[in-house]
């Protein structure tokens, strides 16, 4: 990962957290509904799943519901899952009114009683980088995305 890493370093969010909680709950906690629907997403936001099949070419549809009342459609497109230490996907906004599209892995890392997590978001380009930061606040959010699984896996031990 690290010679692609270089190679997209100027286009990708990458947000590391040491989590107090092992490995397979933070799994569950990011790849089942019932866990989802009380963290996934920036700080303000609900979630609402259409569907969800986490598996290589499984798909996840889900609603986010922003606090100003908006809601934004999402798409996953799982390509790699290696449960419970790696998701590889795509993720994208609806194609008509969010055109969003980018890469990301989460790793889960067991360092004693704790789990590393690693998100890397990676953009089509900088120029996308910067557009989906400036419109949705991608960097923030992605970090407060974190925060909040952080927060929920404190409450689910």
């Amino acid at each position: 990962m690290s010679n692609a890493k270089s190679l997209t370093a100027d286009r990708e969010i990458v947000i590391t957290r040491l989590l107090s909680a092992p490995k397979t709950l933070v799994w569950d906690a990011w790849t089942q509904p019932e866990h989802l629907v009380h963290w996934y997403g920036p700080d303000g936001f609900s979630l609402t799943s259409k569907e969800m099949e986490v598996k290589s070419g499984g798909t996840w549809e889900f609603i986010l519901h922003g606090p100003d009342g908006r809601d934004y459609p999402n798409k996953i497109l799982f390509l790699e899952v290696e449960k419970p230490n790696r998701l590889v996907y795509k993720h994208s906004g609806d194609e008509d009114t969010e055109p969003v599209n980018f890469h990301v892995t989460v790793t889960f890392e067991q360092e004693g009683d704790k789990t590393k997590l690693t998100m890397y978001s990676v953009f089509e380009s900088v120029a996308e980088l910067v557009r989906v930061n400036k419109k949705y606040g991608a960097i923030e959010g992605a970090k407060q995305h974190v925060a909040r699984l952080e927060l929920y896996v404190k409450t689910i031990q």
